[in-house]
């Protein structure tokens, strides 16, 4: 149920929803041609009702009653580790990392969901290192429910290296690789990607809220620049044939600077994720929505791929 691995194309496109506490937020996204367009966004609050009657009220009040959606997870919600591949026949693989990571687990991992993806070298037919996504059975049975309760359709559950690796993915360079870094209130994330494959994923544990406060910036940014130069030295290291091209910095504009400041730090180019370059908007989005909704632009941004 999942299906964080399988991507669908549906020319009715998807609508990607958030679950927050006090607001449940969604965007629709589908592609006219060869270039996606997004054509809403909005969020709506939960009363003291709770989110079921507010999904469904939602939804169908903008017309998207019978769409396809998508779902995104909180990081608190799962983990996501990288594994070596076990030698094992593909209808044994699942079970295999479910062995290999059952002691990183912060549960027993009997109650965990996993799905795993490949991570492949240039040029390799044999995945060079797995990542798995684990999340407890009762974080997906709940949310499977809420749209159930809602009548919704729910095809996928999603998490945000997912979405961020949509975006880049839109941003690609013949040949090199994508860098991408966002912030959220939960803290940043980065994430590089090649031809639409995610290689590798970090968190960081700066938030935007932080880099927005002016008399402590120059000390969060310091963090964040440290972090982005040891991860792009691993990839670097690890993965010789093929190079990273740029970072990206997806909307972010509690820190306006952060830009600059990455730009004189970093050996690779920085430059904005400019959303409008790769998107179409039905509307005109403020910078403050191409930073709100930006995970949920990037859920929304589903094409074919194999699922293991």
């Amino acid at each position: 149920m999942l299906g964080w691995l399988s991507k669908s194309t549906h020319t009715s496109g998807f609508l990607a929803v958030a679950i927050e506490p006090d607001a449940i937020k969604f965007a629709h996204v589908r592609y006219a041609g060869e270039r996606p367009r997004a054509t809403g966004w909005w969020a709506v609050p939960v009363d003291d009702s709770g989110p079921t009657g507010a999904l469904q009220g939602a939804a169908k009040e903008r017309g998207y009653g019978r769409a396809v959606c998508t779902t995104l997870l909180e990081p608190a919600d799962y983990q996501i580790l990288l594994v070596e591949p076990p030698k094992v026949p593909p209808d044994e693989l699942k079970a295999a990392i479910r062995w290999r990571i059952k002691d990183l687990l912060e549960y027993h991992v009997d109650d965990a969901t996993v799905d795993v993806f490949e991570v492949r070298s240039e040029g390799n037919a044999a995945a060079k290192a797995m990542y798995a996504v684990a999340t407890p059975n009762e974080v997906v049975q709940k949310r499977i429910a809420l749209f159930q309760d809602a009548r919704v359709a729910l095809r996928v559950i999603d998490i945000p290296e997912m979405a961020q690796r949509n975006v880049a993915s839109l941003f690609e360079s013949p040949g090199k690789a994508t860098a991408m870094l966002a912030f959220s209130p939960w803290g940043g994330l980065l994430t590089i990607s090649f031809r639409g494959e995610l290689l590798l994923t970090r968190r960081l544990e700066v938030t935007s809220v932080q880099l927005g406060q002016k008399e402590h910036g120059d000390h969060y940014r310091d963090r964040v620049a440290t972090e982005i130069t040891r991860s792009l030295d691993m990839f670097e290291r690890q993965r010789m044939s093929v190079g990273v091209g740029e970072l990206l910095l997806a909307p972010l504009p509690q820190d306006p600077d952060l830009e600059q400041f990455l730009h004189a730090k970093l050996y690779v180019p920085v430059v904005s994720a400019d959303l409008p370059r790769v998107i179409d908007f039905a509307g005109e989005p403020t910078p403050e929505e191409l930073w709100e909704y930006f995970y949920l632009f990037g859920a929304a941004l589903r094409v074919e791929e194999k699922t293991l």
